[in-house]
């Protein structure tokens, strides 16, 4: 059981590493740093697979260590930020990330547990349950989350449509 497992979440892992990278770059808006993220976020996962109970669990929890890592980026990046970092962000293109979209923008300028929920379920595909076991926060909160965020992006994307 213990090889399986392994070898399951390395197929995981392999199978889904673009939308991995995607998630991380998501937060970080750099494509070093999401790689790093991603990196991470494959090495605990790896050292850390043997104490998965349950293998059906693998995408949320997966899911759950990159959120984190990314946001413990943030945090450490934030107070090592440099003049020369912030001029070689790169621009990660893909339709619904593209920089340059209204809705893109929208999302970016929530606030960060919004953000999440926007990201994870509808960049992501995440279900609502998945996101509350990713964030380990209630089921009903996610909901309130996810309508309020949706509440703010249809009034800043109204906004801007009459502006």
């Amino acid at each position: 059981m213990q090889k399986d497992i392994y070898d399951i979440t390395v197929s995981y892992i392999l199978e889904n590493q673009e939308k991995f990278y995607r998630l991380a770059f998501s937060y970080v808006k750099n494509k070093e740093s999401a790689l790093d993220v991603v990196q991470n976020s494959i090495c605990k996962a790896l050292e850390k697979c043997y104490s998965l109970k349950n293998p059906d669990a693998l995408k949320t929890w997966f899911y759950r260590i990159i959120v984190n890592e990314s946001l413990q980026h943030i945090k450490s990046a934030k107070s090592e930020i440099s003049d020369d970092e912030a001029a070689t962000n790169q621009i990660y293109s893909e339709p619904g990330f593209d920089k340059d979209s209204q809705v893109y923008n929208a999302v970016q300028q929530l606030s960060e547990p919004l953000k999440t929920v926007i990201v994870l379920h509808y960049y992501e595909d995440l279900t609502l349950k998945q996101i509350a076991e990713i964030t380990d926060t209630n089921l009903n909160t996610i909901k309130t989350r996810l309508y309020s965020a949706l509440k703010k992006l249809e009034t800043e994307l109204l906004k801007e449509a009459f502006v």
